[in-house]
């Protein structure tokens, strides 16, 4: 009977040792911070994520998960309650990401803000949650894998037994091309060098070109020259139109000296005997001495 009693008062003992120890515990920790509540509204996953995570803000422990569960209107959409720090102030512009501790695979809440915001959050409107770095990758990759698996089974489409002999088929026909071009290449190459002589000759042509062209605006130049050669036929211009007068009078003696000459030759023709003679006398006119009117 006595063992019993002494069994009976060490359990009681016990018992209110454990009850001192967490009491004192949840004295020593109890903190004197108050909490805000706020809301996380999301469609994505929160995996790694749960109740007593840490809330991060630009970076800075703020806060920490009180609760997870889904919208009683909507399974697909997860609200996720925090709390956080009193002294810190939310803007109407912050959003939440997921942040990860390492290879552990559990999360965090990571508040952001762009900075943008004029006004405090109230505590009744949801925060967005943005998809975060790591998870966008993940996004990005099983795109691309799909991509991959699509471009491969339109590649095992593609090169199927029919498909594969037309290839085959066009590879020939590329190669006997490629054959005959190469052929019609060595016909070609005789032309191409005459074609590049030619080149030659004419650059040879050009620079003689060139240098007659130099040649002629010298000459130009000197033409156009004080006493050059167009001054000279200006002063010949003049000198041939004072004469012209003179020309004129000489033309005009040549004349007369041709007329007196053809009356002289004429009168030659029909009297010859003036030239041992003379002139004969004229013949006596109406009136006088030795008229004879004619018969």
């Amino acid at each position: 009977m006595e063992n019993r009693s002494h069994a009976l008062i060490t359990g009681f003992f016990v018992i209110i040792l454990s009850i001192a120890v967490g009491w004192a515990a949840m004295w020593f920790s109890r903190s004197n911070v108050q909490f805000n509540a706020y809301l996380i509204a999301t469609k994505e996953s929160v995996s790694g994520l749960s109740s007593q995570s840490a809330v991060h803000y630009r970076g800075v422990n703020i806060g920490k998960v009180e609760r997870i569960e889904f919208a009683p209107n909507d399974s697909q959409e997860i609200l996720i309650h925090i709390a956080i720090d009193e002294k810190v102030v939310l803007k109407n512009t912050v959003y939440a990401q997921l942040g990860y501790q390492g290879v552990t695979g559990l999360s965090y809440i990571q508040l952001n803000d762009d900075g943008v915001g004029v006004s405090d959050l109230p505590s009744f409107v949801k925060i967005p949650m943005r998809r975060s770095l790591f998870d966008e990758v993940a996004v990005s990759g099983q795109d691309l894998l799909n991509n991959v698996n699509q471009l491969a089974i339109k590649m095992h489409h593609l090169l199927d037994e029919n498909n594969r002999e037309s290839i085959s088929n066009t590879l020939k026909n590329v190669e006997q091309i490629t054959n005959n071009f190469s052929a019609i290449t060595g016909r070609f190459q005789p032309v191409i060098q005459s074609v590049t002589d030619l080149a030659g000759q004419s650059g040879t042509l050009i620079k003689r070109l060139d240098q007659l062209l130099l040649e002629v605006s010298a000459l130009v130049t000197k033409a156009n020259q004080e006493e050059g050669i167009f001054d000279s036929l200006s002063l010949s211009a003049q000198e041939l139109i004072s004469t012209i007068p003179e020309l004129q009078n000489a033309t005009y003696s040549i004349s007369n000296s041709t007329r007196n000459l053809d009356r002289f030759l004429h009168h030659l023709e029909e009297h010859p005997e003036s030239l041992l003679f003379g002139k004969p006398s004229a013949l006596p006119g109406p009136g006088e001495q030795g008229y004879a009117p004619p018969k």
